[in-house]
This record gives structure tokens, C-alpha cells and sequence, in this order.
């Protein structure tokens, strides 16, 4: 069971602690190894918001994070970053062990200002971005994503991508049926791969998106032999237009996406069935086992019979 602490501060934005409790601070007695979380703060209660309100949470005032496995910081008001002293050396001591540590939209100044990601992609809100960049330079900034995630270190853009970044730790820890369950919950679709962008160019349609429309028929057919310039004609639009779509929509090409989709199916298989690896590629629509695993070698530096030991029957 990991041990989680949100910690919270001054100005925090109650959408993004939303988030953190409804995914990691509610009980799941029907999850074994469930996560146990605490809300805590180095600050003392009550707390000011965003919204200039005072809301009185259960709060636990601490001085370290020396109990937790995971710190998540939901958000930070990124023209205060004298953190207290020892807020600084709890979360690197975090750090230092390995810990998980994530932050949602402007967190990521935290995690910024603490050198934490040096070396490593980073992302928040498509707001703060210049900011960001203004005042951290040398950290690899990604603006056309939803989120960053390694495995110990996480950063998300703003609001909904909070979600999509919180399914995947879960996901991660859980596998694909608890965090798909967990999205159900909050009346969600199956979260959102992290490369996405965060734009989108025509949000809301006067005509039905027949774009949006196109990648549901897709995802409802991956078995299926299914080619860029059916998926262009589905969505009613030249090859070329729907290329370039497609890469202002979600950062990455048409195949790219088909071959993520896929990729996702077969984890989904290789967790919750037996069936052997040619059955899986068939139904993932990899057509041949080879395929199948050249992909999960490429994109998860594993092969599916090792992904199906590390999260069949969790």
C-alpha cells in the first residue's frame, strides 16, 4: 500500500485538489493495496483559494514527508516560490529515495524551482507557459502535451489533463481495468495518452465533428484492417487535410495513434484473458505476433509476455 500526502498551500486551486482526493484520497476497499492519503500542509489551516474564498479542510500540518511514498502537489501560485525550508528538504528527500512525486497544472513551478526537472521533459497549463520558460530556461519545456510522466516524476497542462495524468499512476500501479474503472467513476471516458496536444483547433462545431466521430468508429474496429485513407474518408476530408488535422489535434500522425490505440488494446488483453500472444496481436489488431511485439518493444522497452507477468491478476 503506498502512502500518499497532497499537500496543499495558500492560493490553492480547488479543481486540481478535486482531482488528487476523488482519484487517490477516497476508499477503495474493493482495490487491495489501495492507496493511503492525506491531505497536508506546511502552511496552518484555513486556507485561502483561488477564488479569494477560506475553506476549512482536514488539513494535517506537518514538518516532513518522511512517511510517504507519493507527494502530489496540485497546485502553486507561481509568484510565491520562497517555499518554507523544510517543505524544500521533505519533498527532495522524497527525491532522493525514489518517491513519486507529482504535480498538476502549476505545481510543476515546485517541482521547477527544486531542480527536479533538470534534465527531464516538462509541462503545465498553455497559460504559463512563457513564465515557465522565462524563468527556467534550461529545462526542456513540452507545451502540446497533456502530460510528462517517467514513472517517478509527473507534470500535467492544466485542469482536465490533472485527470489524465492522475489515471495514468494509477494505471501504472492498478493496470488498465482499476484505472479505467476509476474513470467511470468520475463519469469519464478511459484517460488520454500523455503525447496528445493540448489544442484543438475548432473546439466546439457547428456541424457534428465528424473528425471526433472518425477516431470512435476506429477505436470500435481496431481488430480490423483499417488504413489512413479510410479513416480520411470516414472523417469526410482529403488525405492531406486529414493528416494535418490530425497533427494539430493530437501531436502525432494517424498511425502513430492507430498503433497507440493498439497498444493499449493489447495491454488491456494481455491483463484480463490467457489467450496466447497470436490470439492478442489478432485481436489488437497486429495482425502477427512479430508485430505485436516489435511494438511493445519499441514503445514499452518490454515484451508482452513480460507485461502480462507485471500486471495479469494484480
Amino acid at each position: 500500500m503506498k502512502k500518499v500526502a497532497i499537500v496543499v498551500s495558500p492560493n490553492l486551486a480547488l479543481f486540481e485538489l478535486g482531482c488528487a482526493t476523488d482519484l487517490f484520497a477516497i476508499n477503495r476497499e474493493d482495490i487491495k493495496g489501495w492507496y493511503q492519503t492525506d491531505v497536508v500542509s506546511f502552511f496552518p489551516s484555513p486556507l485561502k483559494t483561488s477564488g479569494q474564498s477560506q475553506i476549512k479542510i482536514d488539513v494535517t500540518q506537518v514538518t516532513n514527508l518522511d512517511k510517504y511514498d507519493m507527494v502530489i502537489i496540485p497546485s502553486w501560485s507561481f509568484s510565491q516560490l520562497q517555499l518554507p525550508d523544510n517543505m524544500k528538504r521533505s519533498i527532495l528527500k522524497v527525491a532522493e529515495r525514489n518517491g513519486r512525486i507529482l504535480s498538476l497544472c502549476s505545481g510543476v513551478f515546485v517541482l521547477a524551482e527544486l531542480g527536479l526537472l533538470n534534465n527531464r521533459p516538462a509541462t503545465t497549463h498553455w497559460l504559463y507557459t512563457e513564465i515557465f520558460k522565462q524563468k527556467y530556461p534550461h529545462i526542456q519545456y513540452r507545451q502540446d502535451v497533456l502530460y510528462q510522466y517517467d514513472g517517478i516524476i509527473g507534470c500535467s497542462a492544466g485542469s482536465s489533463a490533472a485527470i489524465d495524468l492522475c489515471l495514468e499512476v494509477i494505471r501504472d500501479d492498478f493496470g488498465y481495468e482499476v484505472a479505467n474503472y476509476s474513470a467511470r467513476r468520475m463519469v469519464l471516458a478511459a484517460h488520454r495518452n500523455g503525447g496528445q496536444s493540448q489544442f484543438v483547433e475548432t473546439p466546439i462545431q457547428q456541424k457534428p465533428n465528424q473528425f471526433a466521430a472518425t477516431l470512435d468508429w476506429v477505436t470500435d474496429r481496431l481488430a480490423s484492417k483499417i488504413t489512413i485513407n479510410q479513416m480520411a474518408q470516414k472523417a469526410n476530408m482529403t488525405r492531406r487535410t486529414f493528416d494535418r488535422k490530425f497533427r494539430s489535434s493530437m501531436n502525432m500522425s494517424p498511425r502513430q495513434w492507430l498503433i497507440q490505440q493498439r497498444i493499449h488494446l493489447a495491454k488491456r488483453l494481455l491483463e484480463t484473458n490467457n489467450d496466447s500472444i497470436d490470439l492478442v496481436a489478432y485481436h489488437s489488431g497486429f495482425e502477427k505476433p512479430e508485430t505485436l511485439r516489435h511494438n511493445f518493444r519499441k514503445y514499452l522497452n518490454l515484451s508482452p509476455s513480460q507485461y502480462r507477468q507485471q500486471f495479469c491478476c494484480q
